[in-house]
């Protein structure tokens, strides 16, 4: 054997033994609460909207994708996804009986949000139409209680999938806004006394209890959190309290925002005011979220990393007993997050597609991996307990330039001969499908205009051999597999 051939074998053995050191290994549990994981319980949707309170209307009266996005989860789920209506806008917000618009404000732009409104009761008609849960939030900002309790009773009687009301959003930027409500001395604990109060009165007034989504901030914990606010509820407050909910815009970079590690370690600050919720027996939320704040960054928001980020994160957030996780949706036509608008679709879309298919028809979850690396793995359990479906994420970060690294994943504990699996992958995870680049779940993509299923469904064939299987993904890649 000459020189070059031992010098090639021996590449080679370096690049083998390389590449198994590289490989992560995950073992897929055969039955859910084994195998030493800790697992979640699932919320039969747990990928839902926020909408903006004046620009609801709009998103179902004038964005032909608004239902049919919807409508794609509910396909996957057989639930309509839940959604919630509010944000800065319904503490701007007033109910007026007289009217007969769904809301009525004027703005200089079309990409504003009004500074003042009103709104009438075509408006809860309208969100007492959609067959998903509905949480709608009213006024609290201007401490116009009676307004608040006149619209609440139009809320009970005419949102028929009503799941609650919330009184007042994000209270902690009240002092800074001008609210009336906090026009004195304002802080957490002034705060909670004045929501415990209006959860009592509107509580009491609509003659329903479990009727009060709580907490809605947006700071982080545990300042302005749901463990502050329950510790100085009473017994009668929590009579009132439905779930607690917090707002969160994690922020960054593409980079920093997709990483599966920063992911984990953003959830984690929330902690112990799911523990808190969980402790009084009352589901805790993301009410409000998406990836940056004020309607999103050009530059991030609508990316396709974003919509990696979308995915994993309401797998991180479900695995952490956040039951479910609301994206905001903003101004039409002025929003970098929104996953649809009237004329294109956003690449975070796939990611929240993706996620729900995980999700849907599962009772529980686990994560394989602990958090602490760029690389995820989940597996999803039906109601008999069986593993459903596991999602493996490769969160490396590629720009579009240079070389794509990949990594091999080892699924163990298989009892197939073959499984199959759909990736969610694009050029890179700048990609942006609304500026026309290739996104794909499964091979398919969502038209834009009205966010219907275009191309074949596409799936991968896994070869399994003594119960394990491997598969690569690139940097910036996610892959479903059905077990």
């Amino acid at each position: 054997m000459n020189a070059m051939a031992s010098f090639g074998i021996l590449a080679f053995s370096i690049a083998a033994i390389q590449g198994a050191i590289a490989a992560v290994t995950f073992t897929v549990p055969s039955k859910v609460h084994t195998g030493g994981y800790r697992y979640a319980p699932l919320d039969p949707a747990p990928v839902g909207i926020s909408f903006e309170f004046f620009a609801f209307p709009s998103y179902f009266t004038n964005v032909t994708a608004t239902t049919q996005c919807l409508s794609n989860w509910k396909d996957l789920t057989g639930v309509w996804p839940p959604i919630r209506i509010g944000g800065t806008t319904q503490d701007r917000a007033l109910y007026d009986s007289s009217t007969s618009a769904y809301v009525v404000y004027s703005v200089s732009s079309p990409a504003d949000a009004p500074a003042s409104l009103t709104f009438g009761s075509r408006f809860l008609t309208l969100a007492g139409s959609y067959g998903g849960t509905v949480v709608v939030g009213l006024n609290r900002g201007k401490n116009q209680i009676q307004n608040t309790i006149d619209a609440a009773k139009v809320v009970v009687s005419e949102v028929k999938n009503l799941l609650a009301i919330e009184l007042g959003n994000e209270p902690e930027y009240y002092s800074r806004a001008g609210q009336p409500i906090a026009s004195g001395s304002w802080s957490p604990a002034i705060d909670a006394a004045s929501q415990n109060n209006w959860d009592i009165l509107v509580g009491s007034a609509v003659k329903k209890t479990s009727i009060i989504q709580a907490g809605n901030s947006n700071d982080s914990p545990p300042t302005w959190g749901a463990a502050e606010l329950i510790a100085t509820e009473n017994a009668t407050v929590k009579q009132y309290v439905k779930t607690y909910a917090h707002h969160n815009y994690p922020g960054g970079s593409v980079n920093s925002l997709m990483s599966h590690k920063g992911i984990s370690t953003n959830l984690h600050v929330f902690d112990a005011d799911v523990a808190a919720a969980l402790k009084e027996k009352k589901p805790y939320v993301f009410g409000e979220t998406n990836s940056v704040s004020g309607g999103g960054a050009a530059t991030v928001s609508p990316t396709f990393g974003a919509g990696l980020w979308t995915m994993d994160y309401v797998l991180r957030a479900s695995y952490s007993n956040i039951s479910r996780t609301y994206f905001h949706h903003g101004t039409v036509g002025n929003c970098q997050y929104c996953f649809w608008g009237r004329y294109s679709m956003g690449a975070p879309y796939y990611g929240a597609y993706a996620a729900t298919d995980f999700l849907a028809k599962a009772s529980h979850l686990t994560a394989l991996d602990d958090g602490s690396s760029n690389y995820a793995a989940y597996v999803s359990f039906g109601s008999d307990g069986a593993p459903l479906k596991a999602l493996l994420y490769k969160s490396d970060y590629f720009s579009g330039s240079g070389s794509r690294s990949s990594q091999s994943f080892v699924l163990k504990g298989l009892a197939e001969s073959s499984l199959k699996a759909k990736r969610l992958t694009a050029d890179s995870a700048q990609s942006r499908a609304d500026q026309g680049a290739k996104v794909t779940y499964g091979g398919q993509s969502f038209t834009d205009g009205d966010c219907k299923i275009a191309g074949t469904e596409t799936y991968e064939t896994l070869a399994v051999s003594n119960g394990q299987a491997t598969v690569t993904l690139s940097a910036s890649e996610a892959l479903l597999v059905f077990l």
